[in-house]
């Protein structure tokens, strides 16, 4: 089975409401592994190079001002088609936007607040996971596999 790995970040927000275990919660019971996890205070630095992309934008400044006011949960998950599942588990970026059963939907109303990140596309995972992973991975085989997956 191909399996691709996506990044997934607890915001700030996310953090301080207390909803990391029942984020962690919807990825495992959808099915993803869990192959690295760290609560961190991430540097205004390390965000502005996670946040390159959007340097030109307005909101730039007051985006890593924020995501440098707390602690966030940086997280990688494995399976298959991770990195798209991921983002539609996510739901869309304006939470008002966001179907209910997302959890964007379920938890948030402000686009400035909507407690979550995840990889666009498997080469932008690919170079958030090597951002925030640079020790690398944990490897194992989940005993659960056989019945997630034919």
């Amino acid at each position: 089975m191909a399996t691709e790995q996506t990044y997934i970040m607890i915001k700030p927000d996310g953090v301080q409401r207390g909803l990391v275990g029942e984020i962690i919660a919807r990825f495992e019971k959808r099915g993803y592994k869990l192959v690295a996890m760290k609560l961190m205070q991430a540097s205004k630095e390390h965000l502005e190079k996670h946040y390159e992309d959007l340097s030109s934008k307005g909101f730039f400044n007051g985006l890593i001002k924020y995501m440098a006011s707390g602690p966030v949960v940086a997280m990688v998950w494995e399976g298959k088609d991770a990195v798209k599942q991921g983002r539609a588990m996510l739901g869309a970026t304006n939470p008002l936007a966001s179907a209910p059963g997302t959890i964007r939907g379920d938890y948030c109303i402000d686009t400035g607040r909507n407690i979550i990140h995840g990889s666009d596309a498997v080469d932008s995972a690919k170079k958030e996971i090597a951002l925030w992973f640079p020790e690398g991975l944990c490897q194992y085989t989940a005993a659960t596999a056989s019945w997630i997956y034919e």
